[in-house]
């Protein structure tokens, strides 16, 4: 039943630059956090504590409204701001300032299980739920919602490992240090779905991660550990979907559809230290990295933390930076502020340099070459979408199914004219989305 996907590119993973560094804490804990109050897909969390309140390591400090994930303070000390801050994702977003205490003390309300076959998924789910667990990858998506919204639907679990972003190599170290709690939190998810196996894929270019990883296994013989043929965007949870089992998400589908369900191995690891250590998300592993960087690292580090700070921690800038990303080069944002703060989605903190960046083109003039067709993953026909958007004939984008882009950047990686395709239609999204808002609201006027 296993198949390769259509599409997909093969960029220099430049991995050597941080693989073989261990998971390290920091060297000195920061004397601020400022935590923002978005750190998932959904409406931001509302401030629960207020200016003056001291606050503890786990507790509680942003609570959901609708779709999202609860945030919980990553170091104890006074709350000394509730305001906006600079954000990862752009502009400022609501943020909670703390001053450290150094104190380190511990304020989670969460009850640890050690024998967590003994829970229920709903109980399963609402721990996850309260842990504030979401997409570790990146993605952001509330694990609870996941969960809950593929029970019953969902026949094969699968775990990524495929970490396909070049430079990134936090999600590897995990598993090669703590891939006891990657196995315990895949166990945990097979419960909740009532499943008696699962898979977890990691691509060859982490062959000691998939050895340690079948080790950990033994002969239980309940997690299979599949080696994938290095290749990007292999990563993205319906392309790692066809590559174990050959079926295919239909356009506008989910996972779920296709009887499947995708977690990162961090968020496998996040939702074994919720149940079984009774700890929320306050600290994530991160990498921070590129050729700028002095001495590249995985980090283990508190939500809040600057990224001047853990440039900092890596030794500073060997060389001014071209640009300054969260995440990888291929679907990483670029940083305008060095303010700006690690939330759960940040795997990694990339400097390049000018010569890592691909060179400017004064006039993007479209060659109609259809390499970016032919790299697609998602059989999408870019040139077509973007000659559209720059017309803004947004409809007609529509019908090409630009909503199904997953952004990872192919098309952009293999272009010949640099033109900027992914932000073409990130722009396409938002004014679609825009103009769904705007139809919904002149059909509910017309019924009043």
């Amino acid at each position: 039943m296993k198949q390769s996907f259509y599409g997909g590119v093969h960029p220099n993973d430049r991995k050597e630059l941080a693989r073989h560094k261990e998971i390290a804490p920091l060297s000195a804990a920061p004397k601020q956090v400022v935590i923002a109050m978005s750190m998932h897909i959904g409406a931001p969390c509302k401030p629960i504590v207020a200016v003056g309140d001291h606050v503890k390591v786990g507790q509680k400090i942003g609570e959901i409204a609708g779709l999202g994930a609860p945030i919980h303070a990553s170091v104890s000390g006074e709350v000394k701001a509730v305001e906006p801050r600079p954000y990862v994702g752009g502009g400022k977003m609501m943020s909670v300032v703390i001053e450290n205490d150094f104190q380190d003390t511990w304020g989670s309300e969460l009850t640890p299980h050690s024998d967590y076959t003994k829970l229920s998924a709903d109980e399963i789910v609402n721990i996850v739920k309260e842990a504030g667990i979401t997409g570790m990858g990146g993605a952001g998506f509330p694990t609870h919602v996941k969960i809950s919204s593929g029970i019953g639907k969902v026949d094969t679990v699968i775990l990524n490992g495929a970490e396909c972003e070049p430079y990134i190599t936090a999600d590897h170290r995990l598993m090669l240090e703590q891939g006891e709690k990657v196995i315990g939190g895949l166990r945990i998810l097979m419960q909740a779905f009532g499943l008696k196996s699962g898979v977890i894929g990691v691509e060859a270019n982490k062959e000691d991660a998939i050895e340690h990883l079948r080790a950990l296994v033994g002969g239980k013989g309940d997690i299979q550990v599949e080696s994938l043929r290095t290749r990007y965007p292999q990563g993205a949870e319906k392309q790692l979907i066809q590559r174990i089992t050959g079926r295919e998400v239909p356009p506008g589908g989910l996972p779920a559809h296709v009887g499947c369900a995708v977690f990162n191995v961090g968020t496998a690891a996040a939702v074994y230290d919720a149940v079984v250590e009774g700890k929320p998300v306050t600290h994530r592993v991160l990498t921070v990295t590129g050729d700028a960087i002095q001495e590249p690292k995985n980090l283990l580090v508190p939500l809040g933390v600057s990224f001047q700070y853990l440039i900092d921690e890596a030794k500073g800038f060997k060389e001014t930076p071209d640009r300054v990303l969260t995440g990888g080069p291929m679907m990483g944002i670029a940083q305008y502020n060095l303010d700006v703060t690690a939330i759960k989605g940040t795997n990694a903190v990339l400097c390049l340099t000018k010569k890592e960046v691909a060179p400017v083109v004064e006039e993007e003039v479209c060659l109609r070459c259809g390499r970016c067709v032919n790299v697609c993953p998602m059989h999408l026909t870019p040139v077509y979408i973007h000659l559209y958007a720059e017309k803004g004939m947004w409809k007609e984008a529509e019908g090409l199914n630009v909503m199904d882009c997953i952004e990872c950047g192919s098309c952009n990686y293999i272009c010949p004219a640099r033109i900027h395709l992914v932000q073409s239609f990130r722009m396409t999204k938002g004014e679609l989305r825009n103009l769904a808002a705007k139809e919904k609201a002149a059909k509910e006027a017309a019924k009043a």
